[in-house]
Parts: C-alpha cells; sequence; structure tokens
C-alpha cells in the first residue's frame, strides 16, 4: 500500500483547502491512501512516520514568514520517504511576484534543511481576511490540481 501523509498549516484556509484538493486528486486518481493533518490541531497524530511512503508539507505565509509549524515539522529525518513542498502565499498569486515569492518561501526555507530531500515543490496563490472579511484573493485551484497531478506521478513511480 502506498500511504501518504499530508501534513498542512493554515490560517486563512488556503493552505488547508490546498491540502484537500491535493488529497482528492491523490485518491481519486492516483488511488493512494492519503491522511490529511492539521500541523497545529493534530500532533499526535503525525507521531508516527513510518506508516508512510510519502509525505507533503504544507504551508501559509503571513508577514513574510513560512508558519513555525510546518518549519519544526520539516525538521524531522523523513529517511527515504518521498517529500513535497508547497505554500500559499498572496505573493506567489501574482505573477510579477512569483518568482521572487517562490524563491523566499520554498527554495530558501528548504534550504536550511540541508538532509531534506524534495520530490516536488511549488507556491500557490493565497487569500487574505481582515476582519472576516476577504481583502485579496488569489487562490487558483486549477493550478494546485495540476501540481497535485505531476506529484501524483512522481509518488507513484
Amino acid at each position: 500500500m502506498n500511504k501518504t501523509l499530508i501534513a498542512y498549516t493554515s490560517k486563512g484556509g488556503a493552505t488547508k483547502e490546498a491540502a484537500q484538493i491535493i488529497s482528492g486528486i491523490l485518491k481519486t486518481k492516483y488511488e493512494l491512501d492519503v491522511d490529511v493533518f492539521d500541523l497545529r490541531k493534530d500532533k499526535k497524530k503525525l507521531s508516527n512516520l513510518a506508516q508512510y511512503n510519502s509525505v507533503v508539507v504544507g504551508s501559509g505565509v503571513r508577514s513574510g514568514k513560512v508558519y513555525n509549524e510546518a518549519l519544526d515539522f520539516l525538521k524531522q529525518d523523513f529517511g527515504d520517504k518521498k517529500v513535497a513542498f508547497f505554500v500559499c502565499s498572496g505573493d506567489a498569486g501574482d505573477p510579477t511576484k512569483y518568482e521572487e515569492a517562490h524563491t523566499k518561501y520554498v527554495t530558501d526555507v528548504l534550504a536550511n534543511y540541508a538532509g531534506l530531500k524534495t520530490v516536488a515543490t511549488e507556491a500557490f496563490g493565497g487569500r487574505q481576511k481582515m476582519l472576516g472579511r476577504t481583502v485579496f484573493n488569489n487562490f487558483n485551484p486549477d493550478k494546485i490540481s495540476k501540481w497535485a497531478e505531476t506529484l501524483g506521478t512522481v509518488l507513484t513511480e
């Protein structure tokens, strides 16, 4: 059985939604057994990684920083598991800022984890809410779905 963990942390909901989209595609198109857990709420469920062949880590970005829960989760030894990483950030959803956002929130962040080798990474747009109102929204479910399809191929090789 090819079992996959998607562990995410989200404040505004975009990263949670992205994790659900990715999970849906991995389950339906690739018939993978997928668990989706919130790094804040489901800590006890995340203690046994031995059962997973693959791990996908997702994080939101706020005030120019990837959330600490995701950064802490990346510190562990994933051994020979296939690991993927994604972020949701307003800047990443802006075509004029995408490359800079990907470098800052993905490439530079992962450079801090010398032993971590990823099979796929991506930066998606996000949304920001203030006082319960959406201030901006450049979340793109189609881009997430396309990445999930590519990811599914990598995870099932």
